[in-house]
This record gives C-alpha cells, sequence and structure tokens, in this order.
C-alpha cells in the first residue's frame, strides 16, 4: 500500500457533520471501516464560523495556530506552534468566494435546504411579523461568513453599503437562549435549533430555505466540504481526486448505517440532550443528509452558483465564477 499520509479533516460539530466522517476512523477511533487506501484521517469538531474564518487567513496568507476541540473520535491536539490548519473542512457555502483559489469543493458532504433551512426568530411576545419588520432591527446571527446570514441579507435586500439592520455575531448554540432572554429583536438559528424553538418560546419569523425554494426553484446551499487543491502537490497527482472518492465511500457507509452512526452520535453528544430524541435527530439527518450530500450534482451547483451570484451582484461577497467540484 505505501506510505501512510495523515490528513486533518474539520467538521462542525451538529450531528451531519458527524456522521458523516466516522466511517474514517470508525467507532470509537478504533480504525477505519472503509478503505482509505494510503490515506488515514484525524477528525477535528469546530464550529463553522471558526472554520470559514480560518479557511479565508489561510487564503489570504495569513495562516495561524489551531486550537482543536476533538470531540470526535479521531481527533487530534496540535501545538500552538503548529498552524497549518485543516487538510479538509467543512465551511458555509457564503465563505467559499473567499478561498476558492485554494480549494477546491467535493461532490459530497455538503448540506442544502430543500424548501427548509435557518430560520429568522422572535421571542413569542415579540411586535415583529415580517422580515420586513426587521430593518433597523438587531438581529443575531451564527458568523457573517456563514449561508444564513448571506441568505438572510439577499431576502432583505442588503448591499454592501446598506445592510439594513444591525448585526450582532453569536456562537449559533448561544442564540436561542439569547433571543429568549430579549437580548436582541430576532436572531437566525442553524443546526438542530431550528426543531426545537419553539420549545423555548420563540416564533418563526422566516424560514429562509423555504423563501429561498420560493424565489428560485433550488435548494438553499448552506455547509459545503472542500479539500486543500495542494494535496497534487504534496501527496501526487490525483491526490483530491482521490480523497474526494474516499469522502464519498465515507458518506456512503455512514448512511447507509444507520444504527452505527447512532451509535457514534451518542457517544459524542456531550451536553446534547436532544440526541437522546430518536425522533427529533432522524428528522433533522433526513433533512441534512439527503440525495444532494451524497452528491450535489449539477442542481447543487447550480444552486451555489445562484446563491453567490446573488450575493456579488449586491456586493455581499467577491464574484467567484465557474463552481467546480471534484
Amino acid at each position: 500500500m505505501g506510505d501512510t499520509n495523515t490528513l486533518r479533516l474539520a467538521h462542525s460539530p451538529d450531528s451531519d457533520d458527524m456522521v458523516m466522517w466516522w466511517p474514517l476512523v470508525g467507532l470509537d477511533g478504533a480504525g477505519p471501516v472503509i478503505d482509505t487506501g494510503r490515506f488515514r484521517f484525524e477528525l477535528v469538531a469546530r464550529d463553522v464560523e471558526e472554520l470559514n474564518k480560518l479557511a479565508v487567513d489561510q487564503s489570504r496568507g495569513r495562516e495561524h495556530a489551531v486550537s482543536d476541540s476533538p470531540e470526535s473520535p479521531g481527533a487530534h491536539a496540535r501545538g500552538s506552534d503548529e498552524g497549518d490548519g485543516y487538510d479538509i473542512t467543512a465551511i458555509s457555502c457564503a465563505a467559499y468566494p473567499a478561498i476558492a483559489d485554494r480549494w477546491a469543493i467535493t461532490r459530497c458532504g455538503g448540506s442544502f435546504g430543500e424548501g427548509y433551512g435557518p430560520r429568522i426568530v422572535v421571542r413569542e411576545d415579540s411586535d415583529l411579523r415580517t422580515p420586513d419588520d426587521l430593518r433597523n432591527k438587531r438581529v443575531i446571527v451564527p458568523g457573517v461568513n456563514t449561508s444564513a446570514f448571506l441568505a438572510m441579507s439577499v431576502m432583505l435586500g442588503s448591499t454592501a453599503d446598506a445592510r439594513g439592520f444591525e448585526v450582532i455575531e453569536m456562537l449559533f448554540s448561544e442564540i436561542p437562549g439569547a433571543i429568549a432572554r430579549g437580548e436582541a429583536d430576532a436572531g437566525v438559528l442553524i443546526h438542530e435549533a431550528q426543531l426545537t424553538f419553539a420549545e423555548m418560546g420563540l416564533r418563526e419569523l422566516a424560514n429562509l430555505g423555504a423563501w429561498w425554494a420560493t424565489t428560485t426553484d433550488l435548494p438553499l446551499p448552506l455547509g459545503l466540504n472542500v479539500v486543500r487543491r495542494d494535496l497534487d502537490d504534496r501527496f501526487g497527482v490525483g491526490s483530491v481526486e482521490t480523497v474526494s472518492r474516499i469522502l464519498d465511500a465515507s458518506v456512503r457507509h455512514a448512511v447507509s448505517n444507520p444504527a452505527d452512526s447512532r451509535a457514534h452520535l451518542r457517544a459524542n453528544k456531550g451536553d446534547r440532550i436532544e440526541w437522546d430524541d430518536d425522533a427529533l435527530l432522524d428528522e433533522y439527518l433526513r433533512m441534512y443528509v439527503s440525495g444532494l450530500t451524497i452528491d450535489m450534482g449539477d442542481r447543487g451547483r447550480t444552486a451555489i452558483a445562484e446563491l453567490l451570484g446573488r450575493g456579488a451582484r449586491a456586493g455581499l461577497c467577491t464574484p467567484v465564477g465557474e463552481i467546480d467540484v471534484v
């Protein structure tokens, strides 16, 4: 088999990302359950906005130290003197224009809202009734590089010069509580909170995925999986495509073995008690580990181009050109 090379894969800590990649390291880190050839993988779970910023900084030539949160089997904490980042990472679709020169999108591993998506929510007793009511209001978002933020900005007709609302950035898991306490007028929810916000006395003001589907007849591209283009230089010509095929096998194995996937989530749930609810967990995974996750195909690429094209025309992101995937 030749030399074995280790690749570092970063993903968000939500259930769909956790499910997709466990076959690369096995349950409890026991070893890969698919053929990974000459590559081995280390998994690291980090908030997606942190991953967005790290990838953007790397593409701008400002690589810096990485402080890992080893929340999944195979994760590995590096010292502060090792600042080369990751070889494969989850990012928000909205962050891709800033990194397209150094990263390629993989056909598998993306998250698309097919008629559903991030929710804009308010307190149940809020006077806000429509998205237009958000103008000049304080809105908590899970990061300015997230696709949820870009989609909301496009929906509200924001431009680079006129946002139309005040932005407060906050870790995604803290947003529901902050809105419930009245710390802002509204908030944008991603991950599992999209399904549980009503339990905290919150009300939906808009479903960004539903709005996008009505507007474009396309799925809303949310998260992408990307691989460094320089793998070919580091490990030989064809390495990028080889790694993409391995990742494809991982996603397909995870989808085909739901009992093992649930076991992996339960073993790594931390304080996320919602993962004990089989019905809730299955609903979320059906939403975000879909056919487009296995292979985004032309429809997925078209959706990415549409969102980023609208963002670029409004000056909210840089033009990215043709969307190439591996």
